[in-house]
């Protein structure tokens, strides 16, 4: 697959936060050659489960892979009129950042998809303690053209609105559009899905498209609880370097995929992504945690008894905007890397890794 028309048809179908079905429908398609058997599940999210080689009446471990495939967005919280004309305010579906709003195109998914503009008063024209200040749900509206009328038959509160922003080129194999977070994830599993194809592997994969991970973690937790997998890998994006970012913790983007290590990461999914990574002679970082939260990877953890997860990150630069900015050689390399570690499992790996632990234990106890 190309990497670019891949991510540029996902990026550009509709599917924020808790309305995922025409993403959905899309990621269906696109993973129904590669895998064994599609299951869309009751909360939104979609599954794809590729089984391993071996007698069937074996029973096969199985490795869950979470990529959400939701995105940011809005809802309809008000109708308001001026002039005859329907104006909408709305609320942020997800961390919204407001400063970017102004200008942007959106559609309005009502009785049939609107597409509006969101727009608001000059600077000058504002009441003097709203001036300079970043727009909000009180100063943005989206305006959809339609006289009152129309469009209150067309369009209710609670309606959900989807940015709507082209995927584009930029130099360097670099591409920039909305939506990045976290369709760059369901492109890197869809390409392992497809690496796969062509190698031999024992344990079954379950890919997961997983909903409403920008609002609530759900569709992670759901389906980590359903499946019961014996180990689990995330895939997100993390903050790339960029023009006034100091910060030594953040990647520089082209610099290959990130593995977590602490909080956010079992130590021993941690070590089998590092040694794919050194199978393949890629590139990696590793990226601290000393805390979980903020991506799939802690709904997946502390599903049921605790399920062994990873963690694996690509840099995206200008998070939460209309022109987040990856680098595709970083999504192809994550996508190597995921099928690297899934056909190096084998039937040692879970066993030694709950030896590794009890050996832990047992040095803590001797106070070594």
């Amino acid at each position: 697959m190309d990497t670019f028309d891949l991510l540029k048809r996902l990026t550009e179908t509709p599917g924020p936060s808790g309305n995922e079905r025409g993403i959905g429908d899309v990621v269906a398609e696109l993973w129904r050659p590669l895998v064994d058997e599609i299951i869309p599940d009751r909360v939104g999210s979609l599954l794809g489960v590729k089984r391993g080689v071996g007698p069937d009446d074996r029973p096969r471990p199985t490795i869950l892979l979470a990529a959400h495939q939701d995105e940011l967005g809005l809802m309809v919280s008000r109708i308001v009129e001026h002039g005859g004309y329907g104006f909408l305010r709305v609320n942020e579906l997800g961390g919204v950042d407001w400063r970017h709003l102004l200008g942007q195109t959106a559609v309005v998914h009502g009785r049939e998809p609107l597409v509006g503009v969101l727009g608001g008063l000059p600077n000058h024209m504002l009441p003097e303690k709203q001036r300079n200040e970043a727009y909000n749900e009180e100063t943005l509206a989206v305006d959809v053209g339609l006289p009152i009328d129309r469009v209150r038959e067309l369009v209710s509160i609670g309606d959900f609105v989807s940015f709507r922003q082209p995927l584009r080129k930029l130099l360097n194999g670099r591409a920039a559009g909305k939506a990045l977070d976290n369709r760059t994830s369901v492109t890197a599993v869809t390409l392992c899905l497809e690496h796969l194809q062509g190698r031999h592997h024992t344990w079954d994969v379950i890919a997961v498209a997983t909903a409403q991970e920008e609002t609530a973690y759900l569709g992670a937790y759901t389906s980590a609880y359903a499946q019961r997998p014996d180990l689990a890998v995330a895939l997100d994006v993390t903050h790339g370097k960029g023009p006034g970012s100091n910060d030594s913790h953040l990647l520089e983007l082209g610099s290959g995929p990130a593995i977590s290590i602490g909080a956010d990461s079992h130590p021993a999914i941690a070590k089998a992504l590092r040694d794919a990574a050194k199978g393949l002679e890629m590139t990696v970082s590793l990226q601290p945690s000393a805390y979980a939260g903020g991506t799939d990877a802690y709904a997946l953890q502390t599903a049921r008894e605790g399920i062994p997860t990873g963690l694996i990150s690509m840099p995206l630069r200008y998070m939460h905007t209309m022109v987040e900015t990856i680098d595709l050689s970083d999504i192809e390399r994550a996508g190597r890397l995921l099928a690297e570690m899934i056909v190096r499992l084998d039937d040692k790996f879970l066993p030694n890794l709950r030896e590794e632990l009890m050996q832990t234990d047992k040095r803590k106890d001797n106070g070594e």
